[in-house]
């Protein structure tokens, strides 16, 4: 074989020719392919898309044709009214929710040895937590585009105009990845997915009902109230209404509630630095 056809061999790609790359520039490139992998994972198994795109839906109708009517909002009970009060805490839910799928998808990685072949290989450690991170976050976005199609037949609508609500999405986006990270690390601590799965859920239910997402949170007890007001998920939620112009804007005199787009912020990096970093160091003690 000629060194000419070498060349031109398929077998000399970029992911069989080492280059000399800096450390983020390799742990980048790592993540990439880690994302891409679990991007084509979900692509052979559409009904887990599938069925991640129900739920959300599902919440939404019953949601606003259950309890519409039935909660007061800025002193009515107009239903169309709650339904754009509604949106917000839905919008945050979903992405959040993401976390199961993390929890339960790195646990499977675990326990079927991928990992350990991950090891062996010259790649960033942490390559294979920010990838994965990556690809949920990928399917959250497609499931929110979908959610939003939903909302706006129910009747929902933005107040503010289009670049602030984006800015709104973007928050819930960032929410949501961080959560994910989360995910990650109860994933890497359980010894099923299973286990991950049900680990992922049991409590995100208290922390998305003990906010501000579905009712307003004046009429809780005042204990309940202030835990509500600091809850990071209340800070997106409330962030959301105010960029949409939607009803039900918290008038609690709580910082994040005053200032929910920098609380918003706040709570979204603070949970990335902490459990990224938790997460990574999980990893590599079990990779190592």
């Amino acid at each position: 074989m000629t060194a000419d056809s070498l060349t031109k061999s398929p077998l000399a790609t970029d992911a069989y020719t080492p280059k000399s790359r800096g450390p983020l520039t390799q742990s980048a490139h790592d993540s990439l392919i880690i994302a891409r992998r679990n991007l084509l994972r979900m692509k052979r198994i559409p009904e887990v898309v599938i069925f991640g795109l129900i739920q959300p839906v599902m919440f939404v109708l019953l949601f606003a044709y259950v309890f519409g009517g039935s909660i007061n909002v800025d002193g009515s009970t107009d239903p169309k009214m709650f339904r754009e009060f509604l949106m917000a805490g839905i919008f945050t839910q979903t992405v959040t929710f993401a976390t199961a799928g993390s929890s339960a998808g790195i646990a499977e990685d675990m326990t079927k040895g991928l990992i350990d072949r991950f090891r062996s290989l010259p790649m960033s450690r942490g390559a294979v937590l920010t990838g994965r991170t990556i690809a949920d976050l990928v399917q959250s976005a497609l499931t929110m585009v979908v959610l939003v199609v939903v909302a706006l037949l129910v009747g929902w609508r933005i107040h503010e105009g289009v670049p602030k609500a984006l800015a709104a999405f973007g928050l819930m986006m960032l929410l949501g990845y961080a959560f994910t990270w989360i995910g990650a690390l109860i994933g890497l601590s359980v010894r099923s997915p299973e286990a991950a799965t049900s680990a992922g859920l049991i409590w995100l239910f208290p922390l998305t009902f003990v906010s501000n997402a579905f009712v307003p949170t004046a009429g809780m007890p005042g204990w309940l109230q202030t835990i509500a007001d600091w809850n990071p998920f209340s800070a997106t939620v409330q962030a959301g209404r105010v960029l949409f112009g939607n009803p039900g804007v918290s008038e609690s005199d709580a910082w994040p509630m005053e200032h929910p787009v920098w609380a918003s912020l706040f709570w979204s990096l603070l949970i990335i630095a902490v459990f990224r970093t938790l997460a990574v160091r999980k990893y590599r003690r079990a990779a190592g």
